[in-house]
Formats: C-alpha cells, structure tokens, sequence
C-alpha cells in the first residue's frame, strides 16, 4: 500500500456563499429593509469579534458574477461553532433576502510534505520559525488584502496519471516544486488551504488573498504549468470578490462600491458606534441588537495593539516586539524597560517615529548562499506595500549570520518569518533563546568613523565578557552597507543587561556614538 502523508489539524472552516432575492429587495418596504441591515450588520460585526467562540476568524465579502453577491468566510475551532452560526444567521431579517447558492465545509491543514521531523519527532523538534508558520496554516488571519478567491480541488485517479498510486517521495518532490512556485508571491498572496477529504465533493479547498487580484491571477495562471497541477490537479469553480466591513452592508446593498472607506461615527468618549465596544443595551449577541452588549475594547478601555487577533489585551501601545507582548523577567513588558532607559537618557523608541515589527533569524549556512537566498526572497517582499527592509547580517566573533526583516504590521512580520524559517541552516529565531536577550538595532555609522566604531565595540566586548549574567555579544554587519549595524546581546536576566546601561562605561560610550553615528540607535529587547 502507498504511504499516506501524516497531517494535523486546525480549525474549521465555513464558506457560505449567498445571493441577493434584488425584486425582493426593491419591493420590501423601507422600515423592512433598515431592520435587515441593522440586524445582518450587527451578525456580522459579530462573527468578525468572535465574540461567539473561544477563537477563530470571520470576514465579509462581495462576489462578482453571477455565481453569489456575498460569501461570509468564518473559521472555528468546531464544526458545532460553524453549525450556530448558520443558525444564528437564519435568525436574522437579512436572511430571508438571501438564497444561499453553494457552501463549502474544510479544516485546515499541514502535511508531512512539511516537515518529516513535526510528525516524527514533534513540535519541538523543529525551529521555532517552523513552528510558528505551521502554527499560522492551522489557525489563519484573514488577512486585510481585499481580494479574495475560493476554489475546490482533487488530486486526479486517471488510467494515466493517479496521484495516489505515486509513491511518497515523488509526491514530496512534486509539492517541493509547487512551492517554489508560490514562493516567488511571498509578501503578494497569502493562501489558505483545508482539507475537505470526508466533508464536501472535493478533496481541499483553496481560499488565495491579495491586495491585487491580478497577483491572484498570475499565480494560479503560473502554477498550471507546474507538474503538480498540470498533470494531477482537478478543479472546481472559481469565486472571486473583494472584501468589505459589516457597517458597510448599507452601501452593498444601495448599489454603492464597497469598502466605502468610511471611518465609523464616534461618541463623544470617541467609542466607534456598531464596533463592539458597546456596554448595556448595546448589540450584543442576540441577532436583533437586544440584550446585554460585550466590550470588546480591551482593559481600562485603552488603545491595545496586542497579540490577540482582534486587537483585545491591556491597555498600551506597541512595542518592539512583533505581537507587542509582555517580555523580559517577571513579566516585565518592552514598556517598563524602555521606561527605565529613558530614565538613564538613554533612547529606546522607534526610528523616526515609526511603528515597524522586526522578525530576526540566525543561520549558520554560507552568507554568500543566505544572501542569494534572501534577495530572491526581499524581490517578492517588495511587492508588498507594508515591507520596510529585509538585510543579511554577517558576524564578526560568532559563526552565525543574521537575518533581519523589518514591516510596518505585526501580521506581515509573522508571514515573512514563515518565508525567513526555511532558508538554510536556521538554529534560532532572536528572542527565543534562553535567558533575556537585548539587541541594539539601526546603528548607521558615519562613514568616516566606521573602523573607529568597530575598535571601540571590540573594547566594550571585553569590558562585557568580564561582566556577571553576560552570555554573548557581536557585532554584526550589513552584508551590503559596511556602515549599517546590528549588535546581538545575549544576558541571563534583564537585570544583569540593565546593570551595564546603568554603568559608567555604557553612559560614556553612548555620548561619544553621539559624534559617531549617523542616526538615533534604536534598542530591541526580545526576551
């Protein structure tokens, strides 16, 4: 019998696609048609809140054609979380003005075309890198590029050609070459994939986001040609919108272009009307706006920029960190040491006042082989309009290199990480080593002083390897832009690093980097 890959499991996933009954519609009165409104936009925001299970994700879409006008895309950790929300759907003076015109039932899923050692030897065997991108295709963001496409597909049984009767190394090849293909779209289209084997009439279901949907076309147009699909792919029909907010269900449904780009109405404690953030007599779950309301703002009624998925957390702002979360011992968040800093005039913000999420990864491959890899890699990230800078690092006492990848969004980050974990010889991703870990990032040296600042680092070196908790420190240089910095320190608690920015040898070598660098440094702490 022919080897079946292992796979793993994640969350289930709902595509409902509905049609507008437009005579209907056009003939209901307009006190009918402002309570179907409020009552689906209410649904909606709903399911985008998942304020109706314990995870997951929700989007509304608009279909083009004459297949379906909407699609609402939910993903749960259960079939039961699915199956209440189709009920609750039902429950709603919008439903009875749809039809719906086809569903689609899948999970999601990983295989072991992705790693032999996740199945084999468990999560902790593979990379953290590894780990969180297998993490990300079993519980996916919808991401905020506004196209959308969905197809089913099946692997072809033919006389010919019968994927299943391949053994499972020419199945693995064939997968490795189809992913190549999809890697030259990194930071363009990000794609979902479930298994719907036991669930719907095909074997997976294929859901493609991207900010423009000719990318859409191009890689589905490309992947033709590659053996995987030209020979033993078979696909089903092709659905293709773009996605909107709920408050924009009005606009939808007046003939008007949707997303709209409206911001929504605040009151006067500058709460968005609609958007959760409701306390008693707000909507709530009921699908008719009644009953007790859920704040859904975050603690103490700030502005949070978590890690939750929707935004939910402590009250702050955004840290380095690409999920903003808590770091450092004890708990102590990249806030609180950033406080402490800036006490020791010492600066710890962002550049130029920026909000950008690093994601840092050490290999021990060829630099010259990492950074081929990188640029084909930094090609396709600059099609992406929140990427900010991708560079090789090279050490100069250590053996490893360092690759930094630098976005405007924490969820452009996380992507790029899953792209970054799989070029050669990773062994870490920074902040994930034992111990609290501090790196000083942006150290753009005047071109003049460029040998003078890497004598002064070696002096400091040796001050820090005589220091207590201080594991390792190197400097690291832009493989391309000798001026360009990155230092890597590596502590065994947080007060050991805070007791040498406390002393004077720091205090001196920071006034004179004053003269010296080009530009304000900027301080990671990754914990």
């Amino acid at each position: 019998m022919v080897e079946a890959p292992q796979t793993a499991e994640g969350w289930f996933s709902l595509h409902d696609f509905r049609s507008i009954d437009w005579d209907a519609w056009r003939e209901a009165p307009e006190s009918e048609r402002q309570r179907a409104i409020e009552e689906g936009e209410a649904f909606l925001k709903h399911r985008e809140l998942v304020a109706d299970a314990e995870d997951g994700e929700s989007a509304l879409f608009s279909v083009l054609g004459h297949k379906a006008d909407l699609l609402f895309l939910h993903f749960r950790p259960s079939l039961d979380d699915l199956s209440a929300i189709e009920r609750r759907f039902e429950d709603t003076a919008l439903a009875k003005f749809t039809e719906r015109e086809t569903s689609y039932v899948s999970v999601t899923e990983v295989s072991g075309y992705v790693s032999d050692d996740y199945f084999e030897e468990g999560a902790d065997a593979v990379d953290e890198g590894l780990k969180r991108y297998i993490e990300g295709k079993l519980k996916p963001d919808i991401p905020d590029e506004e196209y959308v496409s969905f197809y089913p597909m099946s692997k072809r049984r033919g006389e010919e050609h019968n994927w299943y009767d391949l053994d499972f190394e020419e199945r693995a090849e064939l997968m490795a070459g189809h992913g190549e293909v999809g890697k030259e779209y990194a930071g363009k289209i990000k794609q979902v994939i479930a298994s719907s084997v036991g669930f719907d009439d095909h074997e997976w279901g294929v859901t493609l986001f991207g900010a423009d949907p000719t990318d859409i076309k191009d890689i589905v147009y490309e992947m033709r040609f590659d053996p995987a699909s030209s020979r033993y792919g078979e696909f089903g029909d092709f659905y293709v919108g773009r996605r909107f907010p709920p408050r924009d269900l009005d606009a939808f449904l007046g003939g008007e272009s949707v997303p709209t780009g409206r911001v929504p109405e605040q009151d006067s404690a500058g709460h968005p009307h609609g958007e959760g953030g409701h306390g008693e007599g707000g909507h709530g779950d009921d699908a008719h706006g009644h009953g007790q309301g859920h704040d859904h703002s975050g603690a103490g009624g700030g502005s949070a920029h978590g890690d939750h998925p929707h935004g939910e957390g402590e009250a702050g702002g955004e840290g380095d960190h690409p999920h903003g979360e808590d770091e450092g011992d004890g708990g102590a968040s990249d806030e609180d040491i950033r406080g402490e800093l800036a006490d020791l005039d010492i600066y710890a913000g962002k550049p130029h006042g920026e909000d950008v999420y690093a994601t840092v990864l050490y290999s021990e491959a060829d630099v010259d082989e990492l950074f081929d890899e990188v640029e084909g890699l930094r090609g396709n990230f600059d099609h992406y309009g929140t990427h900010v800078k991708t560079a090789v690092y090279e050490g100069r006492h250590t053996d490893r290199a360092a690759v930094v990848s630098i976005w405007d969004t924490a969820s452009a980050a996380e992507t790029a990480a899953g792209f970054l974990s799989e070029l050669p010889d990773i062994v870490a991703r920074a902040g994930e080593e034992s111990g609290f870990g501090t790196m000083g990032m942006f150290y753009t040296v005047k071109p003049d002083y460029q040998t003078e600042f890497v004598d002064t680092f070696d002096d400091v070196g040796d001050l820090l390897a005589e220091m207590d908790g201080h594991v390792e420190t190197d400097l690291m240089v832009n493989t391309e832009d000798e001026n360009d910095m990155f230092i890597a320190s590596q502590w065994n608690a947080k007060e050991d690093a805070m007791g040498f920015f406390r002393s004077d040898e720091f205090s001196e070598t920071v006034q004179w980097g004053r003269d010296v660098l080009a530009d304000r440094p900027r301080h990671v702490f990754l914990a």
